[in-house]
């Protein structure tokens, strides 16, 4: 049975603490399926389009990677793809809190999803696409926190 995984978020934007998550969880799955959770009660800075775009092109080399976008439960999207495993970066203690809370109802829901927690390696914890929004719509210089393939966009599209 392949072991297959779901990386679920907004990645509103995509940093380098989710590209930091996402590429010390490969070994560990045969797929790793990146979800762009579509949430009516959040309103995106980009498009959805763009943030798979973005992901699509950082992991283009990198077979075990599919991006997509997904509404609706978590935990009934695994169930779609076959996913066994969710993933989760954890930064703080905070962070887990809110995150195994998550886990525990997902797990209510489907006994067969394992929620598996990898913290941020340590120069990213401050990392928060939150942070980086407010950045990037006051005029800063966000590259320093995103992939490569996320901040010459923008700078182009400052530029056009």
């Amino acid at each position: 049975m392949q072991r297959i995984c779901l990386f679920p978020g907004t990645f509103d934007p995509v940093t380098l603490g989710h590209t930091d998550i996402i590429d010390r969880a490969l070994p560990l799955f045969d797929k790793l399926v990146i979800g762009i959770g579509v949430n009516s009660g959040k309103v995106p800075m980009f498009s959805v389009e763009q943030r798979v775009e973005w992901l699509r092109e950082i992991y283009k080399d990198q077979p075990t990677v599919e991006v997509t976008s997904y509404e609706g439960l978590t935990v009934n999207f695994c169930k779609q793809i076959g996913a066994r495993f969710i993933l989760r970066g954890i930064r703080y203690v905070a962070d887990f809190e809110y995150e195994k809370a998550i886990a525990d109802i997902n797990r209510k829901m489907d006994h067969e999803v394992e929620t598996i927690f990898l913290t941020c390696s340590p120069e990213f914890s401050t990392i928060a696409s939150t942070l980086v929004r407010d950045v990037i719509r006051n005029g800063g210089d966000a590259a320093q926190f995103l992939p490569k393939a996320v901040s010459s966009s923008l700078q182009y599209s400052k530029l056009s």
